[in-house]
């Protein structure tokens, strides 16, 4: 990357290294996280809170997942109040007459970089730092950003990038350029092999604990087994495109809920665990009755007179061979040649369009207010037709909720400047 050198040598970039130093945890290991490794996943914590992390760190944990809502707690504790305004000052320097906006949006930058490098100093791991959620349609400023990532922590930095039409093709650049990418609200199955399929991440995710939150809050069943059926399924699709396209992406058991959820998906190559779980588990596993689940086609239970196919969850993690030759035609493209709008009107072409459906702007508002879980009220006729699928309607509320959480970081910081 020839803008590396500049970007490692900014203003902005040196106040962010200045004065991190952190002791660095030496941890032993524990049989049951021995056990989940021999089984083949890799274990990391979904926290940005060093001294809950610190208590709970073992020798086989490799990485920590932050993420806008997991940052904007600890921003919101105070912490970094008296830095802000340094930071304001050098992102100054490095650019006269920025604008308030841009102001804002390199702090939360500046923000999320140094406290992921604490997080590295202190635990010797790799760590996922998040693009800001206005950049989420904005390809080339996704691209820059996750470069200055990179800069800024090459061997453990990991740029997390939230699953758009432009998300696809900025992994995409970053991956090609050497920036490991793990993207991010992913959901489904299929939504995973479009991923692979144009992205070709280090890493994707499945957020199974809200999958089962929506399946029981709705009453569609006990949403037992939902989100872990489709992680499981998304783990073989991800596997065989690994075979069928030379990539190295990897499959995150995310949004996990309860510890006996870490022992249902032994063998999924990456489990990121809130501190909760991760307790919960370490203090009921036994290790000699782990094995691996990756075979494993759950069976979730449906109430009585639910078609899981009419309300969508079918495609959580079933893909139609229409949706296959769709996502490998893309795959077969050059990047280069491909735009965002592009890939939707593609798959739209393609009659696949449920995966980027085309909303109207009073819908995204309604989605936007609705949480982070979509309304089944609200969505069932549109996902019953086609035109949404859920797990796109996840995507969306995901990131809605996100961008809610960093409106709150944003404002946090207006107050400091």
């Amino acid at each position: 990357m020839a803008d590396a050198p500049a970007i490692a040598v900014s203003h902005l970039a040196r106040v962010i290294r200045e004065g991190v130093k952190e002791d660095l945890v030496r941890a032993e290991p524990h049989p049951v996280w021995t056990r989940m490794r021999a089984l083949g996943t890799e274990l990391w914590l979904d926290t940005g809170d060093i001294d809950q992390a610190t208590k709970l760190w073992s020798a086989e944990f490799t990485a920590l997942t932050t993420n806008n809502s997991l940052l904007n707690k600890e921003i919101q504790k105070g912490a970094y109040d008296h830095w802000i305004p340094q930071a304001a000052d050098a992102a100054r320097e490095d650019r006269p007459g920025i604008s308030d906006r841009d102001l804002v949006l390199e702090i939360a930058f500046a923000l999320n970089a140094r406290h992921g490098l604490r997080l590295v100093e202190h635990f010797g791991a790799y760590v996922s730092v998040e693009l800001h959620t206005d950049l989420a349609e904005d390809l080339e400023r996704s691209v820059a950003y996750g470069r200055r990532y990179h800069a800024l922590c090459p061997d453990r930095f990991l740029v997390k990038v939230p699953l758009t039409p432009a998300g696809l093709l900025a992994a995409r650049r970053l991956e090609d350029e050497g920036v490991p990418v793990n993207f991010t609200l992913g959901f489904s199955a299929r939504e995973n092999f479009l991923i692979t399929c144009v992205a070709r991440p280090s890493w994707v995710n499945v957020f199974l604990g809200r999958l089962n939150s929506y399946v029981a809050d709705e009453k569609l069943g006990d949403g037992a087994l939902v989100g872990e059926r489709a992680c499981l399924a998304s783990q073989r699709v991800v596997q065989d495109l690994r075979g069928r396209l030379g990539v190295s992406t990897r499959q995150i058991a995310a949004s996990l809920r309860g510890g006996e959820q870490v022992g249902l998906l032994a063998g999924v190559d990456v489990h990121t665990m809130p501190i909760a779980v991760a307790e919960g588990f370490v203090k009921t596993a036994d290790p000699g009755a782990l094995r691996d689940r990756t075979p494993e086609d759950y069976a979730p239970r449906w109430a009585a007179g639910v078609d899981p196919a009419h309300e969508g969850l079918e495609d959580l993690w079933r893909l139609s061979d229409g949706f296959r030759a769709a996502c490998l035609h893309l795959s077969s493209e050059d990047p280069a040649d491909l735009s965002p709008q592009g890939i939707v009107d593609r798959l739209h072409e393609a009659g696949q369009g449920s995966v980027f459906p085309r909303l109207l702007p009073e819908e995204r508002k309604a989605l936007a207010a609705g949480g982070k879980i979509p309304r089944r009220a609200r969505w069932k006729d549109s996902v019953a037709s086609g035109r949404a699928g859920l797990d796109a309607l996840f995507t969306l509320a995901g990131l809605y909720s996100f961008a809610q959480d960093q409106a709150a970081l944003d404002e946090r910081i207006r107050g400091q400047i």
